[in-house]
């Protein structure tokens, strides 16, 4: 019997993939009460895809996160955050990026998009730190700093972070 092998490769072929929401991980760092207490969590991914474009930097990523998934793992932190004084994800359910614009670098890459969180949009830049292709596979991790002020989410100035550290593990298939 003949085995076949899966060629890794850094750069993956052009073409649409569909993320794999199971896969892919949305993680976030942020700080409380005044910056002393560190803050972790997650928020679920509800679909997105990548078409790799060539060249590369014409390349598009799509992504929704679930705004109501917001989880740090404290009931009552994670229900106010997800309340209308934060994310408000009753009338806003979906957080949007569009990234249009890839800018390569040294060991990777720059996604220049725009993030639409509560209905406001900015740009937000992720930093592409690894990318892996093998078979119909690929692989991207990337991490953004996100300013909840830039969206209007202004309340508790102090107790609650100001900037977001997100951390992206995205898998994807053709």
């Amino acid at each position: 019997m003949e085995r076949t092998q899966t060629q890794r490769q850094d750069v993956p072929r052009s073409g649409t993939y569909t993320v794999d929401t199971e896969a892919s991980a949305v993680r976030f760092r942020t700080r409380s009460v005044f910056g002393l207490f560190p803050v972790r969590g997650t928020f679920t991914l509800a679909r997105g895809s990548v078409v790799v474009a060539e060249p590369a930097e014409a390349s598009t990523v799509d992504a929704v996160i679930r705004a109501d998934s917001f989880d740090s793992g404290l009931g009552r932190r994670d229900d106010h955050v997800r309340s209308g004084d934060y994310l408000d994800a009753a009338r806003h359910p979906e957080i949007v990026f569009r990234g249009t614009g890839l800018r390569r670098t040294g060991g990777g890459g720059v996604l220049h998009g725009r993030l639409t969180v509560r209905g406001a949009g900015a740009p937000v830049d992720v930093e592409i730190t690894e990318v892996v292709a093998e078979g119909r596979w690929l692989t991207a991790r990337g991490t953004a700093t996100v300013d909840r002020y830039a969206f209007g989410v202004t309340k508790a100035r102090g107790m609650t972070g100001r900037r977001l550290q997100v951390d992206l593990d995205i898998r994807a298939s053709r």
